[in-house]
């Protein structure tokens, strides 16, 4: 996938010298990654050290299945944000377990897309990496060189820790900042154009793409339903509090 994270993978590895091939469904997104210098076109029958599937959680599954059965690479990473449910869609479809280890990068843009895509994006970040009880260590050394190589931290984790922990501290805030974007929708115009900042920052992120993030949310949503309301308490407590003043 030649979106923000895989062009922005690219990016970075071409840039200590990693031959990197890109493949995507999309002809002017894979033209314009290449354009960029986030790597070249994939030529049938190569074989590679590491893939690392860049696309929407609910498709990463049956992507692992088929690059596996091409045999395209010795080891086999996604970088979704969500990890448990990719983790057991690809053990129900008998993915080789041992060679693939989840991971996730904790950047990114609301922007989506190649052209928003930096070379730097995951310096000093987090990169989560999930490997499971069966995975292979050479497998997990290969996503940890992946996650060093862009510059990133890589954190260990499993997958339904991973999700528990980014339903709190990105998922929770998106979904916030679309509710509060929404308000901003039924509000008097000469409201809106108060609106500062503080404002934009706090609502930037609602920006980003709605299908991709309708999968992660819909993806984690017992995490995500379990932040929110302890969220929706802490909302509704002040409210009252103000209500007494």
């Amino acid at each position: 996938g030649a979106g923000l994270i895989g062009t922005s993978i690219g990016l970075a590895l071409r840039e200590v010298g990693v031959d990197v091939a890109l493949e995507d469904t999309a002809a002017g997104r894979l033209a314009l990654a290449a354009e960029l210098g986030a790597g070249r076109s994939v030529v049938a029958g190569e074989a590679f050290d590491l893939a690392v599937v860049a696309i929407p959680p609910a498709f990463v599954s049956a992507e692992l299945s088929r690059l596996q059965r091409l045999d395209l690479a010795r080891t086999y990473t996604d970088v979704a944000s969500v990890k448990a449910e990719p983790q057991a869609q690809a053990e129900a479809m008998n993915v080789d377990m041992t060679r693939y280890v989840g991971s996730h990068p904790v950047a990114g843009s609301e922007r989506p897309g190649p052209a928003a895509a930096h070379s730097d994006l995951f310096v000093g970040r987090p990169w989560v990496v999930t490997n499971s009880a069966v995975s292979a260590p050479d497998a997990v050394s290969d996503v940890r060189a992946l996650a060093v190589a862009c510059g990133a931290v890589p954190v260990y984790m499993d997958a339904a820790t991973h999700d528990a922990a980014l339903a709190t501290v990105s998922h929770l805030p998106h979904v916030v900042a679309a509710l509060l974007a929404a308000q901003l929708t039924v509000a008097a115009e000469e409201t809106v154009t108060l609106g500062g900042t503080g404002l934009h920052d706090t609502t930037r992120v609602a920006a980003g793409d709605a299908e991709l993030w309708t999968q992660i949310l819909a993806a984690n949503a017992g995490h995500l339903a379990d932040a929110l309301g302890a969220f929706a308490s802490d909302a509704q407590r002040t409210a009252d509090d103000l209500r007494l003043i």
